[in-house]
């Protein structure tokens, strides 16, 4: 889909800037357009923006200091060095930087020949940009639900892989399978960035797309408030593990009831992954994130010490963190766990 969105992105602009524009070297608004695409999904639109603001102070730095000091190999050191210095001071990311000093190039080695250069690289980066969000959003717009499964599915799984290995070797007794499922769960920060950044993309693919305004609510809802959560839900996940690498090493007590919370726990993670992708309202979840509380709950009432009591208690703040990623307000979460839990 990339490359075909960024071939038709391309001939458009090109299009645009030769026909429309009447630029006989319509050469960088197809560079802008296919550059703009190479930005990760939901920040294309600010690719833009970065483009435009860079060139725009790439050309002023230059023409200015073109008047000052005039054409050479050292004037252009200097203009490009100022061009950089001025991107940076104000904030500019690694976009805007680019950008202006690359223009800055262009006005200090081009314009001595080529007249009235500034004006044709400013509007054809308007062409280019404007030419690749009509791409994405109009002609070949992305699935938004598609885009932000794909990124879910690595980050659920891998959560719901280690809260199983974490029951298990609750019930063999197993530290080193616990500790193993630790270290795994660690290295999550990748899959959790994805899914954020495809949060993002869904947002800007909802707001662009006309084909996509009717997901806006169904994506959004599922997941816009999702990602917050399932990085919780990661981080006490990874406390609960640890405590069972402790609780088993400490040879506490271990009721068949705790590595059956933590194994509803991941239930309830791939339920909600499920459901996600269907489309359907999570509710199949919510209810194996109660009954892990309650199972919890019980383990607490038969019997665990310090450790385990981390444990149940991990197990209830995990809970409440994949409710809220269900899309239950955070307070009726906490609510719903404490009535789960049995007194």
């Amino acid at each position: 889909m990339l490359a075909a969105q960024a071939a038709l992105a391309a001939v458009l602009a090109w299009l645009l800037a030769r026909l429309v524009l009447d630029n006989p070297d319509p050469v960088f608004a197809p560079l802008v357009a296919v550059g703009t695409l190479a930005a990760s999904v939901g920040q294309r639109v600010r690719r833009v923006v970065e483009l435009v603001v860079g060139i725009a102070l790439g050309i002023l730095v230059g023409d200015v200091l073109l008047y000052l000091v005039g054409t050479g190999p050292w004037q252009l050191g200097v203009i490009v060095f100022l061009a950089i210095m001025a991107a940076l001071i104000l904030g500019g990311s690694p976009s805007v930087v680019l950008q202006a000093a690359a223009t800055a190039v262009l006005i200090a080695t081009l314009s001595p020949t080529v007249r009235n250069l500034e004006v044709p690289r400013f509007v054809d980066a308007f062409v280019g940009g404007g030419s690749a969000l009509f791409v994405t959003s109009v002609l070949l717009p992305l699935n938004p639900l598609r885009v932000i499964n794909r990124a879910a599915r690595p980050a659920l799984d891998m959560l719901a892989e280690q809260l199983q290995s974490t029951a298990d070797a609750l019930t063999d007794r197993d530290p080193g399978r616990a500790e193993l499922a630790m270290h795994r769960l660690r290295r999550n920060k990748a899959e959790v960035q994805a899914l954020t950044d495809a949060v993002e993309g869904a947002r800007e693919a909802t707001t662009l797309s006309p084909y996509s305004w009717r997901r806006r609510r169904s994506v959004l809802r599922h997941y816009a408030a999702a990602a917050e959560p399932i990085d919780r839900a990661m981080r006490n996940s990874g406390a609960l593990i640890r405590r069972s690498v402790t609780m088993i090493e400490d040879a506490e007590p271990i009721p068949t009831s705790l590595p059956e919370a933590v194994s509803m726990l991941a239930r309830a993670v791939r339920l909600l992954r499920h459901e996600f992708a269907g489309g359907r309202e999570p509710e199949r979840a919510r209810l194996c994130s109660l009954d892990a509380v309650h199972r919890a709950g019980q383990a607490y009432r038969e019997g665990v010490g310090f450790s385990g009591s981390v444990v149940v208690a991990q197990v209830r703040t995990a809970a409440s963190d994949l409710l809220a990623a269900s899309g239950v307000a955070q307070d009726d979460a906490n609510a719903m766990v404490r009535q789960a839990f049995p007194a």
